[in-house]
């Protein structure tokens, strides 16, 4: 089914829908549809709103119609992210302090435990239904044996429906784990797409709008929270070449010019203050790139999978209006990490050789085994290594360290470390019936973190945080709610926010952030109101404050099962 057909329908079945008539009905539509947005391996820059090039209109318009926080933190990777966001806990708590492996501890399973819920879970009670598009990733059971084996698969875990992988990763043209509800399916045997015409960014906006249509056309008088969980724009570089057309020429300058442009551009908008100093490029100049085609095909495709994804944005905002809902909305758009400077595929020998199909097509109905698959569908093997250029279905490719460092603009280091060019994202909320007017398209910079989107939600939807669920007792939510935020108050944290992935760590305490590169790495201290870029480190000038927040943080990470090898005292030195 086309996405004009689902629009539609959308339209058909919203228009015989009855208005509210009772007090009852009123008072039910009177709490806020939620919905979260998030992307996948962005960097703080990357949209039109905070400082990019990228086309990126509708979040844009959500940003100029909203509030954008300036200093709101993820945990620097995919599934910790994932965990944190759906429960309102560190992820350790939730069970997956690292990836979707098992190391043997509690904090560590790489599962969702049962002593969390999610915001789908807690908001049911509360008599919200609740959906979900795109990438779950807070589960190893990515293939099922058992039903047992679906125990943290999305409708398990709260949700209604659900459509989207429970991987992590795969191929845009041919996803990997791609499930609708309970059951594993197959894009070639999916009698809603052509196979030609199939690429996952827009199937997740498509079923999110119609998640949307059917939701008014069966329960019009209750409201929704929809998690809608964009892949785009992780590796690989796969994209529809109608959008790639648009950026084609785009980045031929190279790093160094974009990365200027967004400075200034950031500067106009408010977002970097003109005594911070701009953390150096990295990644290697562009004068010394051997194949510059490549490395601008590299961004130019990037750039094509965000804009496909704010036009999906721009689906869900028509639908929403299409319905009447757009006043008592509540929008919550953010990333999970920053730009990622892993090399995908870039390794290996300068060549660009034309590929013809070697191995046997993969039977349409079968479903795709590989996050990196061997093959394509048609036949044609898959293509990696430097000067492979790409954007098909037939190469599988990140856009390396030097774009990363751009989408990062202005801070240092990337996805995997706590820096702020790891944990800095985006948030935009939009809200037409809960942010102030006076507030609207303005910067709001108090500091915020994932763990604050569950008790957003629950504070929003008059929900009640359960103590026990099933028998078993439920952790208390570590966040605050972000909802003062939207009428000009302090949000009142009573507590630092904490971070650690892989011994990367930190303590954010007012305007000092004390953070480490890996277990081994000394302490440094920044004072991010003047040095937000972390350019200055003042730990051997403020001594007195390193060992209050070292402290703090060893409280934390005991507390929160974070492993031993990384809070013993031998990592209190600095640098």
């Amino acid at each position: 089914m086309t996405r004009t057909v689902l629009g539609v329908l959308g339209f058909v079945f919203g228009g015989l829908i009855a208005p509210c008539s009772t007090a009852q009905e009123a008072g039910e539509r009177a709490r806020p549809n939620i919905i979260l947005m998030m992307a996948d391996d962005m960097g703080y820059s990357d949209l039109g709103c905070y400082g990019g090039e990228i086309h990126t209109p509708h979040l844009d318009a959500l940003a100029a119609e909203g509030l954008r926080f300036t200093q709101f933190y993820n945990t620097a990777r995919c599934c910790p992210t994932r965990a944190s966001l759906l429960t309102g806990l560190y992820p350790h708590q939730a069970g997956i302090g690292h990836m979707m492996e098992d190391r043997g501890r509690d904090a560590y399973r790489g599962e969702l435990n049962r002593r969390c819920v999610t915001i789908a879970e807690a908001l049911k009670p509360a008599g919200y239904r609740t959906y979900m598009t795109g990438k779950w990733h807070v589960t190893k059971a990515v293939r099922p044996q058992t039903d047992a084996d679906k125990q943290n698969w999305p409708l398990q875990r709260g949700f209604d429906r659900f459509y989207g992988t429970i991987h992590g990763a795969g191929s845009y043209f041919d996803p990997n784990t791609l499930t609708r509800d309970n059951t594993p399916i197959s894009p070639y045997a999916d009698p809603e797409y052509a196979p030609s015409e199939y690429y996952y960014t827009d199937a997740i906006s498509d079923h999110a709008v119609r998640f949307i249509a059917d939701h008014q056309r069966e329960y019009a008088t209750t409201p929704f929270f929809l998690y809608v969980a964009y892949t785009a724009a992780h590796w690989p570089l796969h994209a529809k070449e109608s959008d790639i057309a648009k950026y084609r020429g785009k980045y031929d300058e190279g790093y160094d010019a974009i990365r200027a442009a967004r400075v200034e551009k950031m500067k106009k908008l408010g977002l970097l203050d003109s005594q911070w100093v701009v953390a150096p490029q990295q990644g290697g100049a562009w004068s010394d790139v051997e194949a510059p085609e490549f490395e601008a095909r590299c961004m130019e495709v990037y750039a094509a999978m965000v804009d496909c994804m704010d036009q999906g944005v721009g689906r869900l905002r028509a639908a929403l209006h299409e319905h009447g809902l757009h006043e008592n909305t509540v929008i919550l758009y953010l990333q999970d990490n920053g730009g990622c400077a892993e090399p995908m595929g870039r390794k290996g020998p300068l060549v660009n050789r034309a590929a013809e199909p070697t191995l046997p097509p993969l039977a349409k109905e079968f479903l795709q085994p590989d996050m990196i698959p061997k093959q394509t569908r048609d036949g044609y093997p898959m293509r990696q290594g430097y000067c492979v250029l790409p954007g098909g279905a037939d190469t599988y490719l990140g856009y390396g360290e030097a774009w990363a460092n751009v989408s990062n603009t202005p801070f240092r280091e990337y996805k995997h470390w706590v820096h702020e060019g790891g944990v800095s994202t985006p948030l935009i909320v939009h809200w037409p019936k809960g942010v102030s007017a006076t507030l609207r398209g303005g910067l709001e910079p108090q500091p915020g973190h994932l763990i604050d989107i569950m008790a957003t939600c629950v504070d929003l939807a008059s929900a009640a945080y359960p103590e026990k669920r099933n028998g078993e007792a439920i952790q208390a939510m570590e966040g605050v709610s972000l909802h003062p935020a939207f009428e000009g108050k302090p949000l009142n944290r009573p507590q630092p926010i904490f971070f650690e992935h892989e011994g990367n760590r930190a303590v954010r305490q007012g305007d000092w952030k004390l953070v480490a590169k890996g277990p081994a790495g000394a302490w440094e201290l920044y004072d991010v109101k003047v040095d937000r870029t972390e350019m200055h480190n003042l730990a051997t000038q403020q001594p007195a404050v390193v060992q209050t927040m070292v402290e703090q943080w060893e409280a934390w990470a005991h507390r929160t099962q974070v492993l031993p090898w990384i809070w013993r005292p031998a990592y209190r030195d600095v640098r």
